[in-house]
């Protein structure tokens, strides 16, 4: 696990690079606190930082092929990477390392860009082909490992994260106006927009190559969206899905440091620790958190399923100092994130940091098999006519702000695709009761316009499966992961997703609605194919999210925090309507609504501007 960055350029100096290229690989050495290394050749200059994992005497990188024509800086880890090795040690291949980085310098020389549909794993890569003068960037299928690309004036600049780029001369100050909007209705900016114009991420299953003749050009490797829906068995379909979780969780369990697992006693992270039980023959080191407030406290029914799993468990509540902790929090990420669970997520990576290197989640199984709860609000109720749906947002939007019930008949008055979108999104626009001026906006902020690209995407599927392949185009990547690997690697802990495997999740995604959801229930096969794996209590436990009691802390210790947006001298104003900010502020510290997320989004935006100021 590491971290990647550097830069191309035609005319490239490597003297003037050498420099940059080292504070950029510094900006980012949390990311990999146990070596570096870079290539510096014109017209490229790659480097990286290492949290050794495989291998950790001699997988240090760069790593080239026979003849070191071509070299390999990569982020991630590679689980079939001995199967891969045998493979091309047959057509003559020869390894001076063994580490899995090596089988990627070695398969680009055997099969090209086709490497990438070989490889099983987690991964950002950046490899130079001298002899071909060809940079190619490439990003893991459903988005893991992140990867922010800047085309420039005379060639590129990439890395694992915006803190590398903002090194370079030139850096954009310009702010991503569609990225703003984006964050502000769904608190992340979504793949493959960056809140910098002119900056965009990678997105998953994209690879972008650079030449000096011909420039950056992109493509797509993979797609969630080439997955057809089977028609499987109810038995047909559990007895793959324990073989596939098996397989997955046992490839990912190949380390040469310290392993362990996060348990919160959810479906998802009790059927990964129950099989990693099962194949290894040491105790299972598992980590769980919990606050003070019951409510928010799972650390109780983790401990209950570690001793019925026979792990070795820590757990430790807190009571944190949420002020104290905010600004770190907000700053830990290169853009404004406003996924308040990223708190928990941070302190458990911290946790089982003190004791391990790596550590496997249960990320990844709602959106796979439907385990979120919008999927059943969504997919009934709402009005059967475009008519009475126009009548509807008539009458809701001439309803004074804060009237009981507006909110719901505005609701009624969307389309399924903007019903879904009400669940994962917040109004942005003031009609709609968010606080963007709509000559700011302009339509496309409206709720029902919000995903609609994505949504066109997947026709042809059912409503059910379409919102979930919606889910894993958009809020996995942009917000799941992202949290997940920008607050694992903050404190140099690699987080692995074997639920994320990419045979698991293809086999996942081609499962039939009708064994998803069944009797009100979600992941309903995945629940049957984990019966005799798993405690009982994990699924008789109602889901509960990963949050952290949010609506209290503001109208308590971050309740002065607001005080930054009473007035119009916020940054956020540029934006935002000053009065439709003051309103959800006073009508959340009165206790009429419960305003936290949008609020909490405000407080992000805010500190992250002014932080930049």
């Amino acid at each position: 696990m590491c971290g990647i960055a550097g830069f191309a350029e035609s005319s490239l100096d490597p003297e003037t690079a050498a420099p940059l290229l080292a504070r950029m690989c510094a900006a980012i050495s949390h990311r990999g606190p146990d070596g570096e290394g870079s290539l510096i050749e014109s017209p490229v200059a790659l480097g990286m930082r290492r949290l050794s994992i495989i291998d950790v005497a001699g997988g240090s990188q760069p790593i080239g092929n026979e003849d070191g024509s071509v070299q390999v800086l990569f982020n991630g880890e590679i689980y079939n990477f001995r199967a891969l090795r045998d493979e091309l040690e047959r057509r003559g291949h020869h390894f001076r390392t063994r580490s899995d980085t090596e089988t990627i310098v070695h398969g680009y020389d055997e099969w090209g860009d086709g490497v990438l549909s070989r490889l099983r794993g987690m991964f950002a890569i950046s490899l130079w082909d001298r002899n071909r003068q060809r940079l190619l960037l490439a990003r893991d299928r459903l988005g893991i490992k992140p990867l922010y690309l800047w085309p420039r004036r005379d060639g590129l600049a990439f890395a694992s994260e915006l803190k590398s780029l903002e090194i370079l001369p030139g850096f954009p100050s310009e702010l991503d106006r569609t990225a703003l909007l984006r964050y502000l209705a769904l608190g992340y900016v979504p793949d493959p927009l960056c809140i910098w114009e002119g900056i965009r991420k990678l997105a998953p299953g994209h690879l972008a190559v650079w030449t000096p003749a011909e420039g950056l050009a992109e493509r797509q490797w993979w797609s969630p969206l080439v997955t057809e829906q089977r028609g499987l068995s109810e038995e047909e379909a559990k007895r793959e899905l324990r073989r596939l979780l098996e397989d997955a969780v046992r490839c990912h369990l190949e380390s040469d440091v310290p392993l362990g697992a996060f348990l919160s006693g959810g479906v998802d992270s009790s059927a990964v620790v129950a099989q990693m039980t099962r194949l290894t023959d040491r105790q299972v080191r598992t980590f769980s958190i919990g606050f003070g407030e019951a409510a928010f406290n799972e650390a109780p029914h983790a401990a209950g399923v570690a001793a019925a799993l026979g792990t070795d468990h820590t757990e430790r509540v807190l009571t944190p100092d949420i002020d104290r902790l905010a600004d770190e929090l907000v700053l830990g990420f290169d853009e404004p994130f406003a996924d308040t669970s990223a708190l928990p997520t941070w302190l458990v990576s911290k946790l089982a940091r003190e004791h391990v290197t790596v550590a496997l989640s249960g990320d990844g199984g709602d959106e796979l098999f439907g385990g979120y709860t919008r999927y059943h609000e969504v997919r009934g109720g709402g009005l059967p006519s475009s008519a009475l749906r126009r009548a509807a947002g008539f009458i809701g939007r001439r309803l004074p702000f804060g009237t009981r019930g507006r909110n719901w008949i505005l609701n009624q008055s969307r389309s399924a695709v903007g019903r879904y979108a009400s669940t994962v999104a917040l109004p942005a626009l003031v009609q709609e009761g968010g606080v963007v001026r709509r000559e700011v906006a302009g339509e496309a902020a409206e709720l029902e316009h919000l995903l609609g690209a994505l949504f066109d995407a997947t026709a042809g599927r059912d409503f059910a499966a379409r919102m979930a392949m919606v889910d894993v185009l958009s809020y996995l990547p942009g917000d799941i992961l992202t949290k997940v690997d920008r607050m694992s690697m903050k404190v140099s802990l690699e987080a692995r997703v074997p639920l994320l495997d990419h045979h698991l999740a293809e086999f996942a995604l081609s499962i039939p609605t009708r064994l998803k959801f069944r009797d009100g229930v979600g992941k309903w096969i995945f629940r049957e194919a984990i019966r005799d794996l798993v405690p009982s209590s994990v699924l008789e436990k109602p889901k509960q999210g990963f949050g952290v009691p949010i609506v209290h802390w503001l109208r308590g210790p971050l309740r002065h925090r607001l005080e930054a947006l009473h007035g119009a001298t916020s940054p956020i104003y540029q934006w935002c309507d000053p009065k439709a900010t003051r309103r959800i502020i006073e009508e959340h510290q009165r206790g009429r609504r419960d305003h936290s997320y949008q609020l909490w989004r405000l407080l992000v935006l805010h500190r992250w501007l002014t932080s930049r100021q």
